[in-house]
């Protein structure tokens, strides 16, 4: 059985090898988004993240884009109508949940922040509509802090290439933090889910081009390119 001092260092491998292949990749949009400056970015990685549930990372793009061009503020949402905000946010797909909860984050922040978003998770999660993952995609993202956020490329991931073995992202979140340095937690979410999207896919993966063919355990892995 691997050691925890085995797993750590097949992990930064891992990380090293990964960050060399996607260097010039283009990264996600609610990293993207991230990365602009202003005091409306941690509204808008929260807005981004929300509308990218469910949703390609195009539509993503397209669909924020489009929003923030009509509001970009919790005031600027919670004054528009519900059916202009589906409108807007359509072709993210799940359009009238995703608008209600838009909605309600918006008034909430409002409310109890001051049109402010959080920058604690126990604050972030007791507002209804913001699960553990949009939580730590706010704060490692908009607010540099030490989380990982883990979604279903970062949850996946790992367990096939062996280096946990969780059942929920929020078990899979506490094991990572074991094996990873803290340098690598910002981008574990970025470079997994272009691992994800790119040669790790779910079913049938691109194992004769992996850059990490020497370094996984292939766990559930039944059939492969």
């Amino acid at each position: 059985m691997e050691s925890l001092k085995e797993k750590r260092r097949r992990a930064e491998k891992i990380m090293r090898l990964l960050l060399k292949e996607f260097l010039g990749y283009r990264k996600p949009t609610v990293r993207r988004t991230s990365e602009s400056s202003g005091s409306s970015t941690p509204f808008k990685v929260l807005i981004s993240c929300l509308l990218s549930l469910r949703a390609k990372d195009e539509n993503t793009e397209k669909v924020s884009k489009a929003l923030f061009k009509v509001a970009d503020t919790p005031e600027k949402i919670a004054k528009l109508p519900l059916k202009k905000l589906e409108k807007l946010i359509y072709s993210s797909g799940y359009y009238r949940n995703k608008a209600r909860t838009i909605k309600e984050v918006s008034k909430t922040l409002i409310k109890k922040y001051n049109g402010k978003v959080p920058d604690t998770k126990e604050e972030l999660l007791s507002i209804k509509g913001i699960g553990p993952k949009t939580a730590n995609i706010v704060l490692g993202f908009a607010y540099g802090k030490d989380v990982i956020p883990v979604d279903t490329h970062v949850h996946r991931i790992p367990n096939r290439l062996g280096l946990v073995k969780t059942k929920t992202p929020e078990e899979t979140e506490i094991e990572l933090m074991k094996i990873f340095p803290k340098k690598y937690w910002k981008e574990i979410n970025t470079i997994f889910i272009l691992f994800g999207k790119n040669i790790c896919l779910p079913v049938s993966p691109f194992c004769s081009k992996c850059p990490l063919n020497k370094l996984c355990k292939r766990v559930g892995v039944r059939k492969a390119r």
